[in-house]
This record gives structure tokens, C-alpha cells and sequence, in this order.
């Protein structure tokens, strides 16, 4: 088995609905976000899934979030935008396009900081 990493980012804003504290406000983060495949062969030449598909499949999809306020987005009208809830938004959603035979994403981590950071996997 392979393991693939593929690693990006976005800029936007959220806010926590119901929280009590600084985050309840309106506020942004330059968010990271890194991208997990597994990857059961390679192929002929030696390549399991080209990063770069991985990579533009990734930026797409981040390109809908990217300078956005992330509470105004459909996935994110009813749940906070959390890193725990965009992880597991990102880690479907890159599934959906990505996932095959013998690939498959195994992981996907939202990084809002430096130091805080949510994973998401389904087993």
C-alpha cells in the first residue's frame, strides 16, 4: 500500500454559532489543508496516482471556499464551518472524485493554525 500527500491551502472567513468566546465573532484564517490517498499498485512506470491530479482535483474544490465566509455556503448553512466539519466536507467531497478501485482518500487534516489542526478518516 501507498500513501500519497498532497498538501494546500485557502483564505477565508467563519464564525461559530454558539460559541462563547473571540471565535463567535466574524474572523478569517489562511487555512491548510493536507490530502491523504491510498494507493494500492503503481503503474507501469512506477506512479500510483499523479500528485498533480490529486493536487487539482484538491484546488478546485478549495477554489469554492477560497475568500469566502464559510457560514454562507450550503454545507456549512446548518453546521459550523469548523476544521472537524470542512475535514470531513473536504475528505467526501474528494472521495466522490478521487475514490476508485484501487485508490482511495484515506485521510484529509484542516489546518487553521500553525499549532491547531482537525483530521478526518472513515474506516
Amino acid at each position: 500500500m501507498y500513501e500519497l500527500r498532497v498538501r494546500s491551502g485557502f483564505a477565508a472567513a467563519h464564525q461559530l454559532r454558539g460559541y462563547q468566546g473571540s471565535c463567535e465573532n466574524l474572523h478569517g484564517h489562511n487555512w491548510k489543508v493536507e490530502v491523504v490517498v491510498l494507493v494500492e499498485e503503481l503503474d507501469k512506470i512506477g506512479i500510483g496516482l499523479d500528485f498533480r491530479q490529486i493536487a487539482q482535483v484538491t484546488r478546485d474544490l478549495l477554489s469554492t471556499l477560497d475568500h469566502r465566509n464559510l457560514n454562507e455556503l450550503e454545507p456549512f448553512a446548518e453546521s459550523n464551518p469548523t476544521s472537524e466539519n470542512l475535514a470531513r466536507w473536504l475528505y467526501r467531497e474528494l472521495g466522490r472524485q478521487l475514490n476508485g478501485p484501487k485508490v482511495r482518500v484515506s485521510q484529509v487534516t484542516v489546518m487553521e493554525t500553525e499549532d491547531y489542526a482537525a483530521s478526518y478518516y472513515e474506516n
